[in-house]
């Protein structure tokens, strides 16, 4: 097996005015996730959030601490919440082992506890997306469902953005240090998501969109609400959204995406939205 990371600073709104195309996409997005047999995260300076990928095919691939942590163990001060986007799997962490299937998701609480990423087979490997944040105490795991979510359904198909978000690893269904994790699912026919567009002043987040089709892409809006600026996405791809930046994207197709935040509130609905007609 083999661990690639990159470290990710943080930048300054009126810093990323000035970016060009090649800037912004070096700064937010993450290209790779995925890698057969490889680990693949970014350590963000954005509440050090981590945002990686982990992809077993002929081995068992172990969550290594990296560099930046300064730990002998990944999960020593961290919690982590892991979602599978591909072929059966499990994760496993000290004595306990958790079968995660397509679209289920796993929270981990902070310890001295090693974790490992398997697939049960690996013509159809497992993919695993994850986000990790620090953690000051221990909250015991957790495998969540969609049938454990806290659904809510938005949009319309006439305004294109008819969609479900399954609030999964939240604290309506789990307790969490800061840690909050879910998927929003865009039904045939509607593209956007996140709109109103919004910030949140007191979390950053990210974006890992997911069910986009080979040939075609996901427009992510960022930047602030009257400076924005796109970047042009593939599947299995992700990208960061500082504190002072929206998030919403258009696509050429219905697609899937999971978001997660970190930050000083657990508030879900704690966001500043700009009117639709004033972003610029």
């Amino acid at each position: 097996m083999k661990t690639n990371y990159e470290l990710r600073y943080a930048s300054n709104p009126e810093d990323a005015k000035t970016y060009q195309t090649e800037r912004l996409r070096k700064n937010f997005l993450i290209e790779t996730l995925f890698s057969p047999d490889e680990v693949n995260m970014v350590y963000s300076m954005y509440d050090r959030l981590v945002v990686g990928g982990a992809m077993p095919v002929n081995e068992a691939l172990r969550l290594e601490a990296i560099a930046p942590l300064k730990q002998t163990v990944f999960l020593h001060s961290r919690e982590i919440g892991i979602y599978n986007v591909g072929g059966k799997g499990r994760v496993k962490v000290a004595d306990s082992s958790f079968d995660l299937d397509y679209k289920e998701a796993l929270y981990l609480g902070s310890g001295d506890r090693e974790v490992y990423f398997e697939s049960d087979e690996a013509s159809k490997p497992a993919k695993f997306y994850f986000n990790s944040a620090c953690a000051h105490r221990n909250y015991p795991d957790k495998k969540v469902t969609k049938s454990n979510a806290v659904v809510v359904e938005l949009g319309a198909l006439e305004t294109s953005n008819h969609r479900k978000i399954n609030k999964m690893i939240v604290n309506q269904v789990l307790p969490t240090c800061q840690l909050q994790m879910g998927m929003t699912e865009l039904a045939p026919g509607s593209v956007w998501n996140t709109m109103p567009a919004h910030v949140h002043s007191r979390r950053m987040e990210a974006y890992f969109y997911f069910e986009v089709p080979e040939d075609q892409a996901v427009c992510h809006l960022m930047g602030e609400p009257s400076e924005t600026r796109h970047i042009w996405m593939r599947g299995n791809q992700a990208v960061l959204s500082p504190e002072w930046s929206i998030h919403a994207a258009a696509a050429t197709t219905n697609y899937t995406f999971i978001w997660g935040m970190a930050g000083e509130n657990l508030d879900y609905g704690d966001q500043d939205f700009s009117l639709i007609t004033d972003l610029r």
